[in-house]
Parts: C-alpha cells; sequence; structure tokens
C-alpha cells in the first residue's frame, strides 16, 4: 500500500488541503491529528426522555400544609 501525506487545515467542520492534490471521490483516506494540536471540549448533555409521551409521569403538584400542621 503506497501511502502520500498531504498538510491539511479543518475549517467549518470540513479538512482543505492547503496545496493542490488530486483525490478522486470515495477515496478511503485517513485523518491523523498530531497531539496539542486542539483543545478538548468536554459536553455535557442534559438528561431527556426516551419517550417525550411519558412527561405527564414527571407533572408537579403543589400541597399546601394548614397553617396549624406542626410540622
Amino acid at each position: 500500500m503506497k501511502i502520500t501525506t498531504y498538510e491539511a487545515i479543518v475549517e467549518n467542520g470540513h479538512v482543505r488541503l492547503t496545496e493542490d492534490a488530486y483525490i478522486p471521490d470515495n477515496t478511503k483516506v485517513y485523518v491523523i491529528v498530531p497531539p496539542g494540536e486542539f483543545a478538548s471540549r468536554v459536553r455535557l448533555a442534559s438528561p431527556r426522555l426516551a419517550h417525550a409521551e411519558h412527561a405527564a409521569a414527571f407533572a408537579k403538584e403543589v400541597e399546601e400544609e394548614p397553617e396549624d400542621a406542626q410540622v
């Protein structure tokens, strides 16, 4: 297997080669990112219900206690 390397830059999620090169469509390529080239991002996702129709089970009910509840 012959290996050819090209330098490229990622812009808006697309890889742009820094030099002219013809790479045919549907060619399998490998992208190797050198260490320290990008800052890692942490993504914290909010929990979601698997089925939106189950949201009614989490409806809040407010019950006020009488003033003389002796709590």
